[in-house]
């Protein structure tokens, strides 16, 4: 039995596309652990870690949001403008975050690891909507 595919309907990530969103996760995660570590031992230098860790998520999410942006306009399958409003929201709720972490190490705490939490959880949603979108299509 043989089985086709649409090339129409498929559409494949870029791979660029792909590390960028991907890349907020380990990120994101990394600061939300760092944040615990801070919070166990009181040593400032997790709370460093967490700021830098952000500013990198930032980065990454900030890109992927350029990309998704372009993507609203190509008009491709699937859930565009969810994957592109879930990436604004990651990147607003990090830069907060950001701004909690820029604080003395003792006052970002408590609401700088609920904020990295939801940052995880964010980072988590968009990149299983960002590759569930990106991969619509299947076999005829």
């Amino acid at each position: 039995m043989e089985s086709t595919v649409d090339a129409s309907q498929r559409r494949r990530i870029h791979p660029l596309h792909a590390i960028l969103l991907a890349g907020t996760i380990p990120l994101f995660l990394a600061a939300m652990v760092s944040d615990i570590a801070y919070t166990s031992s009181f040593q400032v230098q997790w709370s460093n870690f967490a700021s830098w860790l952000i500013a990198g998520g930032l980065v990454f999410g900030g890109l992927a949001l350029v990309w998704a942006i372009v993507d609203l306009f190509r008009q491709w399958r699937g859930r565009p403008l969810l994957y592109a409003l879930l990436l604004l929201v990651l990147w607003i709720v990090g830069f907060v975050n950001a701004l909690i972490h820029a604080k003395d190490a003792w006052a970002a705490m408590p609401t700088g690891l609920i904020l990295s939490v939801i940052l995880v959880a964010l980072a988590c949603g968009a990149t299983w909507v960002g590759f569930s979108s990106l991969f619509a299509g299947g076999e005829r």
